[in-house]
């Protein structure tokens, strides 16, 4: 057998015998080797949490770096390839988004392979710096989700020399980074970084025009994959996404996972969202999640849900105020004051997207909790198995639901939407 396959296959065997035995101490003991490092010390490595907090609020957090910190830092490092998925992408001259939308053009001007890949249908509203790239020698795709999945490009995540990745709720939107609350994650795990590259590739070939059933996946030896998901079992830290079946891997689709997550909770739930249904668009009912939540709080789980204001509109209120009453849910609804400078339209809200179970397991993304988000269109996120994230994620939580700008949900109140666009 060649050295180098010997190596591998080693790596492997060594993989298997501590994800097999019942502890990483007890392997140790019985085979005279190494302990295995515990998951939340393998993933302090793998996985940083990164954050972004409306100016003239007291939501920043000083042990979490800012987004536009991490992704300027990021993509300056970027060598062979960048690869960019968004939602769409809107600057302002001065703003926070405008240096990292230079290192962009920076990267492709220094011989970086970029591809931007944004959704058609926004991109019809916020063109501007899709054409600037394009100008600039990036390589731009508008992916018609729509006319394919049924819904949108919601993913926001970006791929660095097939070695890193961010994902999380943050658009490459000036106000994502100033006047928003949002989460993500700095991700350095090989079989995420490699899931989400398969996830790119389709939907880029997909936007060139490639047929419907066409599903992507990055050509890897498969030693360097098993040894690659042994360290994932290792770490704790797992790729997920959606919409269902429109996945290179079947086995990555998120709502299964996250109603999972729940399912597993013994002492609390905590969830934070922007916007929560538990019907969809067409009148229809959605009761995976609310389902999973309502069955938790009745076996005595702590299930505690928070979401914007944005959620006081006509169809959606109706099901908070519904959790509220009659399930053992308890809802808050989030309300950031208005900037000194006026009214920012699409602005002032929390944004951030993930669950914590028993301060130990999570999932982030990219995914409000509605059906679409699940079935129609284009997300992607995490599933973390780390108490070292888990209970940084309910402190996380912890801080807004006891913040001043959080209000119980009056199951009887008759709600006025807020201002949210022009």
């Amino acid at each position: 057998m060649a050295p180098r396959r010997l190596a591998l296959v080693t790596l492997l065997l060594a993989a298997c015998a501590a994800r097999g035995a019942s502890s990483g101490r007890d392997a140790a003991a019985a085979s005279n080797a190494p302990a295995a490092p515990a998951p939340e010390r393998a993933d302090a490595d793998l996985v940083e949490l990164v954050e972004s907090a409306p100016i003239e609020t007291t939501l920043d957090h000083d042990d979490l770096r800012n987004a536009d910190v991490v992704w300027l830092e990021m993509i300056h490092g970027a060598e062979r390839s960048l690869d960019v998925a968004q939602f769409y992408v809107s600057d302002r001259p001065g703003s926070r988004l405008e240096p990292v939308l230079a290192a962009v053009e920076a990267a492709a001007a220094r011989g970086v392979r970029v591809r931007v890949l944004a959704d058609a249908r926004f991109a019809k509203t916020y063109a501007e710096s899709l054409d600037r790239f394009a100008a600039r020698g990036v390589q731009v795709r508008r992916f018609d989700v729509a006319a394919s999945m049924g819904g949108v490009l919601h993913a926001k995540y970006f791929l660095v020399d097939g070695r890193e990745a961010y994902v999380g709720s943050q658009n490459f939107d000036w106000r994502s980074l100033e006047h928003i609350q949002e989460l993500g994650a700095r991700v350095r795990a090989p079989e995420v970084v490699r899931a989400y590259g398969d996830v790119f590739e389709t939907d880029w070939a997909l936007a060139g025009g490639a047929p419907a059933t066409t599903r992507l996946h990055r050509e890897t030896e498969p030693d360097a994959v098993a040894v690659a998901d042994a360290a994932a079992a290792r770490s704790g830290v797992s790729p997920v996404a959606s919409p269902k079946d429109w996945l290179p891997d079947d086995e990555l689709w998120d709502l299964p996972k996250i109603v999972g997550l729940i399912d597993s909770a013994q002492k609390t739930v905590r969830v934070q969202l922007l916007t929560y249904r538990a019907s969809d668009r067409d009148g229809g009912k959605f009761e995976d999640l609310d389902g999973a939540l309502r069955a938790a709080a009745k076996r005595g789980v702590r299930v505690e849900l928070l979401v914007s204001d944005w959620c006081k509109r006509k169809r959606t209120i109706e099901g908070l105020q519904a959790l509220q009453r009659d399930s053992g849910v308890r809802v808050k609804l989030v309300t950031i004051p208005a900037w000194s400078g006026g009214f920012i339209p699409y602005a002032r809200t929390i944004h951030a997207k993930y669950a914590v179970v028993d301060g130990e397991r999570a999932w982030l993304g990219t995914s409000n909790w509605e059906r679409d988000y699940f079935f129609r269109s284009r997300n992607l996120g995490l599933v973390l198995e780390s108490p070292r994230i888990g209970g940084r994620l309910d402190r996380f939580f912890r801080d807004g639901w006891e913040s001043p700008y959080a209000a119980d949900v009056d199951p009887d109140a008759r709600y006025a939407p807020p201002r949210i666009g022009e």
